[in-house]
């Protein structure tokens, strides 16, 4: 097991090492001159070749491009990412400041999913072509289909008119005002949350209608034991395993999909951000976040791949 998790990891450091490189080369190749996104286009047809060649060596965007790729490796090993363009923070504040509220969206969406997945997937299961099993994987197919930010907006606009409430727009740490902080986190967590309840349902539904039809549960049936007891001692621990495996994914992909859903309920987290960023062409701001984004994925990937070694007492790892 210990050479596993060290294998996995090994494989992550090498993943991380190519992502920052294909980031670092996409944000140098991309049209467009960060002094323009500075200075305006009619700032920046008032400078002169000196100004701009200082300007550019003041970023540090003028050296060769593996020295500025060597440069950005050693202010994260520092623990420095750069400083925004346009703000006086800088990349590592801006996150500290922001990352515990998309953390606290990404981790109340995956809980929320599981509360309404897995129910809707053990009576879809146990009662398959039902009325019920219909209805539940019409609407999962349906939550599948409907944009987040889509429905976070039509949320929030439902609220504002129908109750003439409108979440508040700053953010507000969990221990110092919880209540603030779960005005602003809610929403974008119960629409990030259903997307992964539909995957979720329909993956678990899957795995448990093949779970039961395996011998062991036949012969846990034919020992006498109740249909509850059978399910939720037998059938379910196996059938939830590629469910564990999905919900990792889907948390990495909550990254991804919280930039619109912030967006549309004016979450301050790091997906705002990364839409401002991208919004201003503020290249030290995206090329630090998608490095961030792609760190986190991997860790999950391997936290996931160890937890399910762990449960699945099946899979041996020498």
């Amino acid at each position: 097991m210990i050479s596993y998790i060290a294998r996995r990891l090994a494989f992550g450091v090498l993943t991380i090492i190519g992502v920052s490189i294909v980031v670092f080369v996409i944000m140098r190749v991309l049209p467009g001159d960060p002094l323009v996104a500075l200075f305006g286009p009619d700032g920046f047809t008032k400078l002169t070749d000196e100004q701009r060649a200082q300007y550019m060596a003041d970023l540090g965007l003028s050296d060769p491009l593996w020295k500025q790729y060597l440069a950005w490796v050693a202010d994260i090993a520092r623990g420095e990412f750069g400083r925004s363009f346009f703000r006086a923070e800088s990349v590592a504040e801006m996150i500290s400041r922001r990352a515990p509220l998309t953390a606290q969206i990404a981790f109340l969406s995956v809980v929320f999913s599981w509360l309404v997945g897995i129910p809707v997937a053990l009576v879809s299961a146990l009662k398959p072509n039902s009325a019920w099993d219909n209805v539940t994987r019409f609407f999962s197919i349906l939550f599948l289909a409907i944009p987040g930010f889509w429905f976070g907006i039509l949320i929030v606009l439902a609220l504002l008119f129908w109750f003439g409430y409108r979440a508040p727009l700053t953010g507000a740490p969990f221990f110092s005002d919880p209540l603030l902080n779960l005005q602003i986190v809610i929403g974008p967590a119960i629409v990030l949350g259903l997307g992964q309840a539909a995957y979720i349902a329909r993956m678990a539904r899957s795995s448990l209608l093949e779970v039961i039809r395996e011998d062991y549960v036949r012969t846990a049936r034919a020992k006498g034991l109740s249909s509850r007891l059978v399910i939720a001692l037998h059938a379910l621990p196996n059938a939830l395993l590629p469910v564990i495996t999905l919900s990792g994914i889907l948390l990495g992909f909550v990254l991804a999909g919280s930039i619109p859903v912030e967006r549309a309920f004016g979450a301050p987290g790091l997906g705002d951000a990364m839409f401002i960023a991208v919004k201003e062409r503020d290249v030290f701001v995206m090329q630090n976040l998608v490095f961030l984004y792609a760190c986190v994925f991997v860790l999950l990937n391997i936290v996931v791949d160890v937890v399910i070694a762990w449960l699945d007492p099946r899979i041996r790892y020498q």
